[in-house]
């Protein structure tokens, strides 16, 4: 009864679906698992849920792979081949995953593994594990394509930083009579609904090798030290939630999760993998965990770089044009606590301006004396601060008069904490300000940054960016 009183609650959101059945079945799913997993449901009841939930099997290798899904949480039992590498019993930073079929034209995995490496410091190998699914069929093709990864990429296989796998054909569904949904032809449904299923077993594979996931392509190029950027990007996000982050706007390249999610994601890949392409289902996944936003950061750390899809060698040059490669003056933005006394406009909320994703601050006509100010979790050395206000699309929107503080001397207040003691660094010009060498000019460990209006103004008020650079400590 609790289970149909859900169901019921859950059909306004079918209006808002792009596909509303699917979007239906999707939570339906997602919640009757929670209720299994809670203990809501006796073991009886369990098991007609289940058989409900899932397609009657139509082999004997369909019924092994999905026996379990009730399961969220666990591993899918497949049996995987080693055939480069073996996992380290240390925990690294940072998994990167690729799947890897024989294209009919081009061929990019090695150039895109040579890529990770290269634009990789010392101290960044040691931090990351990459994982090659070589995901087709023809065991020939996949010999000789480890023969060739084990020959360019040797000594990081000898260190733990490469594995090649293969999950083997026995553990895959069905890929025959399958739906044939946007009257896609069925060759182009197979191909879809299997990479679903081989990025299922990948993810599925990587669970426990690290804390942090990252989804690439086989035909990619990386920007350098894209790793640092990364942790930047995730540090500054302490204590904020996310599911899914994007280090570039292309299909799935440069998707990051956090490992404890992988399980249900790889599970949710299977559930539905004959249904949409996986870059469709992974919005649907974002959703369902609740994460209603896109986080996206920019400048992308990842691009397109072939010029054939593993698609019947079709023609694909799409390229992403937020793409730098040398991104290297990136923000650190430590955690801290977001304050503004200035109205805000709907979500456009303060901690978007200090954000390192594509967001912004939008608030209503400031006044003279109205503040932002941001108080760092722990005190901070800041060498460079650089922040932008208004946009392209609302050039007034600027901030017209206003001064750059930074502070000390944190207080408890009715308002949550506050610096007591305040230095002006500088005021703003045409709505910008950027300050060098902080830490030389301020003798203290800085615990807020502030901008204050100066003048009121009739425009509204939109802060784009807050970036912030700490000062590096001395490698041990």
């Amino acid at each position: 009864m609790l289970v149909w009183k859900s169901l019921d609650k859950m059909r306004c959101l079918r209006k808002r679906s792009t596909i509303p059945f699917l979007g239906f079945l999707i939570t339906f799913l997602l919640f009757l698992n929670l209720y299994i997993e809670d203990g809501y449901v006796l073991e009886g009841d369990k098991r007609q849920l289940r058989e409900a939930s899932v397609h009657p099997p139509s082999s004997e290798r369909y019924a092994h792979t999905f026996r379990d899904l009730s399961n969220f949480s666990g591993t899918i039992n497949v049996t995987y081949r080693y055939l480069a590498g073996t996992p380290l019993n240390r925990k690294k930073f940072l998994t990167i995953g690729l799947s890897s079929v024989k294209r009919k034209r081009g061929n990019y995995l090695l150039e895109t593994i040579k890529s990770i490496f290269d634009q990789s410091s010392y101290e960044e190998l040691k931090e990351i594990v990459v994982v090659v699914h070589l995901a087709d069929f023809d065991l020939i093709w996949c010999e000789n394509v480890v023969q060739e990864i084990t020959r360019k990429f040797a000594h990081h296989i000898i260190a733990g930083r490469l594995l090649v796998i293969q999950a083997p054909e026995e553990f895959y569904p069905s890929l025959d009579g399958l739906k044939r949904n946007y009257n896609d032809p069925e060759d182009r449904v197979r191909f879809r609904s299997k990479q679903n299923v081989d990025y299922a077993f990948l993810l599925n594979f990587c669970t426990n090798l690290s804390h942090f996931y990252m989804m690439l392509e086989d035909d990619v190029r990386c920007s350098r030290n894209f790793l640092t950027a990364l942790k930047k990007v995730i540090t500054s996000r302490e204590g904020s939630y996310w599911v899914m982050m994007e280090f570039s706007k292309l299909g799935y390249i440069g998707k990051l999760y956090h490992s404890r999610d992988l399980p249900r994601l790889a599970h949710f890949l299977l559930m539905f993998y004959q249904e949409m392409p996986c870059d469709w289902l992974l919005i649907h996944f974002r959703g369902l965990l609740a994460q209603k936003d896109v986080i996206r950061f920019k400048p992308s750390l990842f691009q397109h770089m072939g010029y054939y899809s593993s698609y019947k060698g079709v023609e694909n040059k799409l390229k992403d044009d937020d793409f730098e490669e040398d991104s290297i003056d990136i923000p650190d933005n430590p955690p801290a606590g977001i304050y503004t006394n200035i109205n805000v406009f709907e979500n456009y909320d303060a901690t978007k301006a200090y954000s390192t994703v594509d967001e912004y601050f939008w608030g209503k006509p400031p006044s003279t004396g109205d503040f932002f100010v941001i108080v760092f979790n722990k005190s901070t050395k800041i060498s460079k601060i650089r922040i932008a206000t208004g946009s392209d699309d609302r050039q007034s929107d600027f901030l017209h008069h206003g001064a750059l503080e930074v502070g000390e001397k944190l207080v408890g207040t009715k308002k949550g904490k506050q610096c007591s003691s305040f230095i002006t660094l500088g005021e703003f010009k045409n709505g910008n300000i950027e300050v060098q060498d902080v830490d030389h000019k301020i003798g203290f460990d800085i615990e807020c940054v502030r901008i204050v209006v100066t003048a009121s103004q009739k425009e509204w008020l939109i802060i784009r960016s807050i970036s912030l650079w700490t000062t590096q400590p001395p490698s041990q």
